[in-house]
């Protein structure tokens, strides 16, 4: 499906035209209900139009659609950053900016801590995204298609291998990186910061290696350097809980928040401690859309969904379906190209491989056309596009989310 009036540099996955949703599943303009497990690429946790974000939306379209708040602040904008600050489960004080988007939190973080450190340099790792911006392109731990064809990139910025039992790198493996980084590439004194998913996405859902986590932390400390946390796809419940970062034990400088805080309208945050984000001179944060009170409202109503009880409930539902029926797939053989089940709570990935153990790339294309017409829709992701990510609306009914796993079982069969 072509648009002559679109960018064609803009990736299509699924060439259908979406005219409504609810909740899980969606229709096309032809009238083909779909089961939707992409959820926006991670954005819509709650569903397509939840009524409780709807219902925040239009109430706030009546009283006041726009304002910059830092040209006057709005009621809105400050009754998110009290919920969101206390939303996140560290312990020291927290406040924080709205952004339009996780690329623009992240963007700002590296510079709340440029302000704080003075240093530039920045540590990412190997598969992370962090947006498709000009400086968050080289934090992305892949080339093709992020960078090619861009010039020269904001630096400087080195990589390191992400440890995690779902791609084989081991906590040894990568400090041994870590220490080779710095004794052969920069001054450890020059760091400002690294920046980490604890759960990676565009990677294949990779969850970061527990042991790692809490030396990345000690190490930070002992240094100076700041520890930023991406959140972005991972927050805001995906794998059971408030934020992934709390599994491994560790706190963050700043936490990196987007996709799924406003139940599908564009908004992003970074928040983090006091005072790293007051560091910078008046002016040096903001935006004219930045906290925009519709987006906010809809993010209140988002909060007031996403109790710890209905998080973990949502969360640990859906993590036994996956997991079980994959289990049920492995043990009978379903597909000589079933690999191995990647991720954590409802964050989860399914890798598809040969019998050599390479990517099954080919397989995974025939996979999204079969799930597509059949009525799934499912989302590529892995370094070779040979992971299959999981992102149903984590308020999916049980029937739906078992129809949907019936599809792509019957679908994943069918591979040759």
């Amino acid at each position: 499906m072509s648009h002559a009036s679109i960018s064609q540099s803009i990736s299509i996955v699924h060439p259908i035209s979406l005219s409504h949703g609810k909740n899980a599943e969606v229709w096309d303009t032809a009238g083909k209900r779909y089961i939707d497990f992409v959820g926006g690429i991670g954005v819509l946790n709650l569903g397509h139009c939840h009524p409780g974000v709807v219902a925040a939306i239009r109430e706030q379209a009546t009283r006041l659609t726009h304002y910059a708040f830092n040209a006057a602040p709005h009621t809105p904008y400050i009754e998110l950053m009290q919920r969101l600050t206390a939303f996140v489960p560290v312990h020291y004080p927290v406040s924080g900016m709205l952004t339009n988007s996780g690329a623009e939190a992240a963007e700002n973080a590296l510079k709340i801590v440029r302000g704080a450190t003075g240093r530039s340099a920045v540590i990412a790792f190997d598969g992370a995204f962090h947006g498709r911006t000009l400086a968050t392109l080289n934090l992305n731990g892949k080339v093709a298609p992020y960078k090619q064809k861009v010039g020269v990139l904001p630096g400087p910025v080195y990589h390191l291998p992400y440890p995690s039992a779902d791609n084989g790198v081991t906590c040894a493996e990568a400090l041994k990186a870590m220490d080779r980084l710095f004794s052969v590439e920069i001054d450890v004194n020059d760091v400002a910061c690294f920046i980490i998913e604890p759960v990676q996405g565009e990677a294949g859902f990779l969850a970061l290696d527990i042991e790692f986590a809490q030396a990345l932390r000690r190490f930070c400390d002992a240094h100076n350097i700041l520890l930023i946390i991406d959140e972005i796809q991972s927050g805001f419940g995906r794998t059971g809980q408030r934020f992934a970062f709390s599994r491994l034990g560790i706190e963050p400088d700043l936490l990196l928040l987007g996709k799924s805080i406003a139940g599908g309208v564009p908004l992003g945050a970074v928040v983090g401690r006091k005072a790293l984000m007051d560091n910078l001179p008046k002016g040096g944060l903001g935006g004219t859309y930045s906290g925009n009170p519709i987006a906010c409202a809809a993010a209140l109503a988002t909060l007031e969904a996403m109790t710890d009880e209905h998080l973990h409930t949502w969360g640990a539902h859906q993590e036994a379906a996956i997991v079980s029926r994959y289990e049920a797939w492995r043990s009978r053989q379903l597909s000589p190209y079933l690999g191995r089940l990647t991720g954590v709570g409802a964050m989860r990935g399914i890798e598809l491989v040969n019998a050599d153990g390479t990517p099954a790339s080919r397989q995974l294309t025939q996979l999204l056309g079969l799930a597509r017409d059949a009525g799934l829709l499912l989302m590529p992701s892995g370094k070779s596009r040979h992971i299959v990510r999981l992102l149903a609306p984590l308020t999916i009914e049980p029937a739906v989310l078992e129809e949907g796993l019936d599809i792509l079982q019957a679908c994943l069969a069918q591979l040759d």
